[in-house]
């Protein structure tokens, strides 16, 4: 009975194991994309046609997210609160939202006061040239528009923490 049980705890802590690794959260080894050059796309900035390429000499908070995602909705008033605070030094939100349906798109950003520019792509090709399965994911381009860092999940984005390294990027980059 002893031996069983010791082999079904043991088969239990290998299949946790395993898990963990498999996680898209994890993603170890995945290699590092920092110094890329990000992906060059086509949105629509206060009415006007522009691409990612214009926005170059700003840090760049480029956020791939979604309405229905619990996470991406949970994060939005730090993103906003990030805009509010860093845009006059140089800092700029670019949301990239997945959702399909524009009616709850426009709703949410009405209802929620989002700020920052944000861009509705339905197709999810900019996302999947990025590489992104999972939202929240956020890109920060430097203002040598180059990937400085990628993050995985939702953040807090007004922590003293991540304030302190985006307040970095304009002097270093």
């Amino acid at each position: 009975m002893k031996r069983k049980l010791f082999g079904g705890f043991g088969l239990a802590a290998a299949a946790a194991v395993v898990l963990i690794f498999a996680s898209p959260t994890y993603r170890q080894g995945e290699p590092s994309i920092a110094g890329s050059a990000p992906h060059d796309f086509n949105f629509e900035l206060d009415g006007k046609p522009a691409k990612l390429a214009d926005l170059r000499g700003k840090v760049v908070v480029l956020n791939f997210w979604a309405t229905w995602c619990p996470p991406c909705v949970e994060e939005m008033p730090s993103l906003n609160r990030l805009q509010q605070h860093l845009a006059p030094q140089g800092v700029t939100v670019l949301g990239v939202s997945v959702d399909d349906d524009a009616a709850a798109y426009d709703r949410f950003l009405r209802a929620q006061g989002i700020h920052f520019p944000t861009y509705r792509d339905p197709s999810k090709k900019i996302a999947l040239k990025y590489g992104t399965s999972m939202y929240p994911e956020t890109y920060i381009i430097g203002r040598n528009g180059r990937i400085a860092r990628k993050i995985i999940g939702p953040q807090n984005w007004d922590s003293p923490e991540l304030l302190a390294y985006l307040q970095s990027l304009p002097r270093s980059q």
